[in-house]
């Protein structure tokens, strides 16, 4: 069964809508951007989460002890990694599940998997400038011979439209949509529930 990430969590609307559908993981983004927490609102939005959310911590290019800070005091289940973070840092986090982030354009950018001791890759497209978020989806069809001993989460530019052929395709372990389930910036109830329904219809 593909499991399901709906990540920029930021509201505690957000929060009533995650109790309601129960995707299996929510992600509170730590890095600058639009979707940015900082600890004391991610506690009071994690304390009011359904316990069976799963909650993922997304970091780029963060301070190592400054991670293990929030992830201890939040008592993050993953950490996600989304920025230019070496093999030999992601190392740095045992008693956490750890995912990398890859930003993927070609065949090329796949190599990186290899490289990471981690317990899951995700794969997002790589635009120019931005480390996600972005709700453009890259060629999929280049992953068709790749295999991993990790679990794949499939990001980028991923909707109620193209979620069924991203699954033919890719056959990822999670899913993670965020842009998509938005609308004018924020998480929109009717979009989130449309995209959850239609993964565990084929699931």
């Amino acid at each position: 069964m593909v499991k399901i990430k709906i990540c920029g969590i930021r509201r505690i609307e957000d929060i009533e809508y995650l109790n309601i559908l129960k995707p299996d993981y929510a992600g509170f983004v730590f890095a600058k951007s639009k979707r940015q927490v900082n600890i004391e609102t991610a506690k009071a939005l994690i304390e009011k989460l359904d316990k069976k959310i799963k909650t993922v911590g997304v970091f780029v290019n963060e301070d190592r002890n400054d991670v293990l800070n929030k992830a201890n005091r939040l008592n993050l289940d993953v950490l996600q990694f989304h920025g230019d973070e070496t093999p030999e840092y992601t190392d740095n986090f045992k008693g956490f599940i750890v995912w990398k982030a890859i930003r993927v354009k070609d065949i090329r950018d796949l190599e990186l998997i290899k490289q990471y001791s981690v317990d899951g890759i995700l794969l997002d497209s790589k635009i120019e400038g931005s480390f996600g978020g972005t709700g453009i989806p890259f060629d999929w069809n280049i992953l068709n011979n790749v295999r991993m001993d990790k679990q794949l989460i499939l990001a980028g530019g991923l909707n109620s439209d193209n979620i069924l052929k991203a699954i033919e395709i890719v056959k990822p372990d999670i899913v993670d949509i965020s842009s998509s389930v938005e609308t004018e910036g924020y998480k929109d109830y009717k979009k989130m529930k449309e995209f959850i329904e239609k993964v565990r219809e084929i699931s």
